[in-house]
């Protein structure tokens, strides 16, 4: 479905896989987070108003009348367009496309502070209504150690005012951002921004470190600790313990997640979270290696995948020529999985 005159940029949330999806800009216009690798080597650049036009017309011959419901505005930042620029594009995309129902967006908070309350709801009344918003953590400490280059207080205030304008937050936290040195602190302020933000959907990611990035050369020189899988899913327990007051869907819906079971809405579902946490952190440690290594090798899906014996008894034997293999290396293997899913 795309032409070499139809341009698209090769990152776009999960949730968007059927979605049109049209390039605004390319690259992000920060991109200094210790943790990121998805824009390595895209320089930042705006489109002009007339390129992105041009592609959308191509789209609209591309899909031959074909019922478009969804499109994704990529790269990192569309709100780094002028204002009327974006609503220009988002009317050109509504007159081509007149069944589309979600017009969405990664947005960075320094750069959406930048537009007033006025120019934001002016965006989403032209047809932007769902914002992705990388927020990782709620800790200004965690957000500084890993270059984030935004406060929780401009994560709180760019979300009210998207908010304020009709847009669907689609918030995303990382477990373990915070390494062991800041996990309390991680947990207990993010979980007091999500109760703040009250957003549409809460997504969860576990940690997975790349090589090459600057939190990787962190990790090598002791300043940052990761924590185990365990100790990540302690984490998410914390979180959950304090979501309060909030009405949004809570998801592990990546596989480079633990327990991709864990999925809700709050506030009804939050018992069922936090039994099933503690349905894992309630099992003897040989049974949660089991469980974390029957995971990331693909033979579990659920806890109660456990229950098949026969299973159970295949996975601890491989386990085990691994660990005799590789002694003390099981974390590191745990990792290595995670980060294939990135």
């Amino acid at each position: 479905m795309i032409t070499e005159d139809f341009e698209q940029g090769q990152i776009r949330p999960p949730d968007e896989a059927d979605s049109l999806l049209i390039r605004t800009t390319r690259g992000c216009p920060w991109n200094r987070c210790t943790f990121c690798t998805l824009y390595k080597g895209i320089k930042f650049s705006i489109r002009s108003v007339a390129e992105i036009k041009k592609d959308i017309l191509t789209a609209q011959k591309v899909y031959n009348e074909r019922k478009v419901e969804r499109c994704f505005l990529q790269d990192g930042d569309s709100f780094t367009m002028k204002t009327h620029d974006l609503v220009e594009i988002l009317h050109a995309l509504k007159e081509a496309f007149p069944s589309i129902k979600q017009i969405s967006s990664y947005g960075r908070a320094q750069t959406m502070l930048r537009k007033s309350p006025t120019e934001i709801k002016e965006i989403g009344d032209a047809g932007l209504n769902v914002l992705y918003c990388g927020m990782e953590s709620g800790s200004d400490e965690v957000l500084k150690k890993v270059r984030k280059g935004v406060t929780a207080e401009a994560l709180l205030a760019s979300s009210i005012n998207a908010k304020n304008a009709g847009m669907d937050i689609l918030l995303f936290t990382i477990l373990g951002l915070g390494g062991k040195e800041l996990t309390q602190s991680h947990a207990d302020d993010t979980a007091r921004l999500i109760n703040l933000i009250d957003p549409a959907v809460v997504r969860i990611l576990s940690l997975a470190v790349n090589p090459g990035t600057a939190l990787d050369t962190m990790v090598q020189e002791g300043t940052f600790t990761m924590l185990s899988e365990v100790e990540m899913i302690k984490e998410q327990q914390m979180i959950v313990n304090q979501l309060d007051g909030i009405h949004s869907k809570y998801v592990n819906y990546h596989a480079v997640n633990l327990l991709t079971e864990l999925r809700g809405q709050l506030p009804q579902d939050k018992i069922n979270l936090l039994s099933t946490i503690g349905r894992f952190m309630a099992l003897s440690y040989e049974d949660q290696l089991n469980f974390i290594f029957g995971r990331r090798r693909g033979y579990y899906s659920h806890l109660d995948d456990m229950q098949q014996r026969d299973r159970y008894a295949l996975i601890s034997i491989e386990m085990n020529k691994y660990q005799e293999k590789y002694p003390g290396q099981l974390e590191a293997f745990f990792h290595a999985c995670r980060r294939s899913w990135i």
